[in-house]
Formats: structure tokens, sequence, C-alpha cells
């Protein structure tokens, strides 16, 4: 085994490591200040801090790797969240746990888009679809883990601070696995400032709207909607039980068809690619209106719009990493990062108001819109061959 593969599978582990124990960590904070006595409102306001620290560190993300170097830069980027979420662990104070939160929160963030970087980057170029599509499925499995686990140990009447420290537990360990991690020897060379910090994303977003645009399409479409599916499924009159399903049904497809899209990419033209997922998207939302009609088709739209918006960001991911690398590669990726949140915030949001204020015209228009936003810029290849 190269020193390249060695090093994803350390990159794997590690990630597959630490985000089982985020998320259990996350589920297990909420309830434990819902047992404190807050309300939903504040509760939601902690829960919030972590995309707030997203916003605040991501265009940054470039100048971190230039003051640390890309491995330290990596290993620091995870130490520091364990660092914080251990202190919560330990301490009782909300005004801490705030704090801590949002420093966990960036560094979270820098150590998603450094990972991200690094794997397109070590991925061989006529493999990197499937690598980051199985990085992609491996996120996706953990998103289901960690509340799994949580479950498993609050059924079995585990007490909240051990629990806290097995969400702590985890999160060392994908540190520990982390160390074999070596990124390529070039991106430690020095690049001139225009091309860190803002006015590298800024140069990022102008290199490729099209792709940046992709993955906001996906950001709606898998974690946004992730969000308002419930409220879908109450609005057509499902149970609380069968709402909560769709979550489940987008979360699997969202596993499950991210590496098949990350395979393609690796056979066809990456545009033609994208445009598919987009025209999954859209001929699911057009069957929106036969729900009312035949409910089980409701599990297969949200089948369809996870695992759409999965394949999207990962096709986007696989096309910056064919066009950059260095700290090029993380400029890139920091502005997808970022262009994939605005698309998670907008859909709960504007999903929420179109089903409230006009659930049978409103919603799937909303949702036509962006689908129509990933699927017309895409009809123009970009001249990228698969693998390269």
């Amino acid at each position: 085994m190269n020193a390249a593969r060695r090093s994803l599978v350390a990159l794997f582990a590690a990630t597959c490591a630490q985000l089982t124990g985020f998320f259990l960590f996350g589920p297990w904070l909420l309830f434990t200040l819902k047992d404190e006595g807050l309300g939903t409102a504040a509760v939601g306001g902690f829960g919030a801090l972590q995309w707030a620290g997203l916003l605040v560190a991501t265009p940054f993300a470039s100048s971190w790797v230039q003051r640390l170097g890309p491995r330290l830069a990596l290993l620091v980027s995870g130490l520091i969240p364990l660092l914080a979420i251990a202190a919560m662990v330990m301490t009782s104070s909300l005004t801490a746990w705030a704090l801590l939160y949002f420093i966990a929160g960036m560094a979270s963030t820098l150590r998603w888009i450094l990972a991200e970087a690094t794997v397109a980057e070590l991925a061989p170029a006529h493999r990197r679809g499937r690598v980051m599509g199985l990085f992609a499925m491996m996120i996706g499995v953990t998103f289901m883990a960690g509340p799994a686990l949580l479950s498993v140990l609050l059924a079995a009447a585990w007490d909240t601070r051990a629990v806290g420290w097995v969400a702590v537990t985890l999160v060392a360990l994908g540190v520990l696995l982390q160390l074999p991690v070596r990124p390529p020897a070039h991106t430690q060379e020095p690049v001139p400032a225009a091309r860190a910090g803002w006015r590298g994303t800024l140069g990022a977003l102008r290199a490729a709207p099209v792709v940046m645009l992709t993955g906001f399409v996906g950001g709606f479409f898998e974690s946004g909607l992730a969000s308002a599916l419930p409220l879908y499924g109450l609005a057509v009159g499902f149970s609380t039980t069968l709402s909560a399903l769709l979550v489940s049904a987008s979360g699997l497809g969202s596993t499950l068809l991210a590496p098949v899209a990350g395979e393609l990419s690796d056979r066809l033209p990456s545009a033609a690619v994208r445009r598919g997922c987009a025209m999954a998207s859209l001929v699911a939302t057009l069957a929106l209106p036969l729900v009312p009609h035949w409910a089980p088709l409701a599990w297969a739209i949200a089948f369809t719009w996870g695992g759409a918006g999965a394949a999207l960001y990962t096709l986007a991911m696989v096309e910056i990493g064919h066009r950059h690398q260095g700290v090029a590669l993380v400029n890139s990726t920091a502005v997808l990062v970022m262009a994939y949140t605005a698309g998670g915030m907008l859909a709960p949001a504007a999903g929420g108001l179109m089903l409230q204020w006009a659930p049978a015209l409103g919603f799937p228009a909303l949702l036509l819109a962006v689908a129509a936003l990933g699927w017309w810029p895409n009809l123009q290849p970009t001249g990228s061959p698969p693998g390269r």
C-alpha cells in the first residue's frame, strides 16, 4: 500500500470516528439542554451556533493551512473540537457551553474543508469520483450511526454525563487515527496572499460559478429538505411517525446514491452526470401532486431528493479536485462548503413558509426553481473528461 492510499485509509477511519462522535454529541446536547429547563427557542439557538461558526471560519480555511501547514492544520482542527466538547461535558455553565460550541463549530468547519480537499487531492485522478463517493457514503453512515448509538445508550439507562464521554472518546479516537495522514507535499509550498483568505475564496467563486451553484442545489436537496420533510409529511396528512420516516428515506438516498454518481463521473463527462442528477430532482418534484393519491410515492421522492443532493455535492467536489490542488483546492472547497450550507439553510426556511402559505403550489414551485438552477447551467459541458 503506497503512502497516498495509507493516508486515505487513515483519513476515512478518522473521519468516521469523529463524525460518529459529533452526531452523537449534537442531539445529546439538545436533550441535556431541555433537561436543564431551556425553552425550545433557546435550544434551537444552541444548535445554530455551529452554523454560525461555519460561516465565520470558512473564508479563512486557506489562511489556516498557510499558517500551520496542511498536516498540522488538519490535526489541530480536529483537536480543538475534542477539547471543546470535553470541557462541555466537565462543566455545567450554559455561557461556557455556548462559547465552546461556537469554537467547536468553527474548528469542525475547518476540518470538514481540509478533509474533503485532502481526500480529493490524494485520490487518483481516474478514481477520484469513486473515492469521493465512498467518502460521502461513509459520512452518511455516521449521520445515522451517531443518533442510533445515542438511542441505544439512553435505552440502556446510561448516565447522561457518561453518554457525553462516549462522544468525547469517539472524537479522540478520530484524532489518533488521523496521525498517519500525510497530505501531498506540494500543498505546503507558500502561495501569494491574493490566493489566501477572503480574496482566495472570492477568486474560487469567480473561477467556477456553475460548480458552486451545483453545491448550493446539493445542499438544498440533501441537507435542507431533510429538515423540511416532516413538515411536508404533516401538510399532506401523514402521521408524525410516517412524516419522520421521510427523513430516513432522504438519508438513505444520500448514502446510497453519492457513490453511484461518483463512479459515473469517472466514466462520463462530469457535466452530463450533474445534469442527470438535477433532472432527477426535477422529475421527483413534478411527481409531488401524485402523493395524495398514492402515499408510498412520498418516500421514493424523498429518497431521490436526498440522493440527488448528495450526488450533486459529490460531483462538485470531484470537479474542483480535477481543476485544483494545494491552497487553490482548499479555497474552492471552502466556497463549495459555503454554497452547500447556504442551500441547506434556505430549504427549511423557505420551504416552511411555502408549506404554510401555499402548500399545493408554492412548495413545488420553490423546489422546481431550485432544481432548475442545478440543471440549466449544466446544459453547457465544462469540457472536463472523466478522470481528469
